[in-house]
């Protein structure tokens, strides 16, 4: 009784609340990675420095919500979605922040800027996989609606159209991300092959972002199909 009276007063009645500012805080971390490649590319290590602070303060916030959560949800049957579905998609959330994170110090720790050749092209790549996780902010922040009509009816019908949406996007990053390899793969014999070798990882962990979001969407697509 204390700790559901204790996540009563934290985040109320619902585990959908701290869900859904969990995946808020999720995408303002992950739309540092902006501002913060926009100084890498420039070569402004200072700006970019900073950036990264707060991209990682927000990925904190991030962890403190999501340890609240873990720590204390209830384990009643009478929450009105399961357990297990909410730690799952907290999971995923929480990688996308993660993901982030490690794409910002790595390249910061290795003061290690994008080739003049694709720097366009990853810009454009980062962005279509930020708008993935965009996209599954916007199909989470309906889980209280879907509460409210038992995962059924028209909203059931709205969000499967969200995560519809977002399976587009997450196909065009696919392509990006091709053409983009492709690109790096021209130029690699010019760069130091410990600096391409990098470059790869960056580009697949950027992809990743995108990767999780999807698998974010799939998760919110089975609990409507239970």
């Amino acid at each position: 009784m204390a700790q559901s009276n204790y996540f009563s007063r934290i985040f109320g009645s619902s585990p959908v609340t701290p869900l859904q500012k969990h995946i808020d805080i999720v995408v303002l971390c992950v739309e540092e990675l902006v501002p913060y490649f926009e100084s890498v590319i420039s070569n402004n290590w200072e700006l970019a420095a900073k950036t990264q602070e707060k991209l990682v303060q927000l990925e904190h916030e991030a962890d403190e919500i999501k340890n609240e959560l873990r720590l204390h949800l209830p384990t009643s049957l009478f929450m009105p979605i399961d357990r297990r579905d909410v730690l799952e998609v907290l999971d995923l959330q929480d990688h996308i922040a993660n993901k982030a994170k490690d794409i910002s110090g790595l390249t910061l720790g290795r003061k290690m800027s994008l080739p003049e050749s694709i720097s366009s092209a990853y810009m454009e790549f980062l962005k279509r996989c930020i708008d993935a996780t965009r996209q599954a902010q916007v199909a989470v922040n309906e889980l209280d609606e879907l509460v409210v009509t038992g995962f059924r009816g028209d909203e059931a019908v709205r969000v499967k159209k969200m995560i519809e949406e977002l399976h587009i996007i997450e196909g065009e990053t696919d392509e990006i991300q091709i053409n983009l390899r492709a690109e790096l793969y021209k130029t690699e014999k010019e760069l130091p092959p410990i600096d391409v070798m990098f470059i790869y990882k960056i580009i697949e962990w950027t992809g990743d972002l995108a990767d999780t979001a999807q698998s974010t969407g799939n998760r919110l697509q089975l609990m409507l199909a239970k």
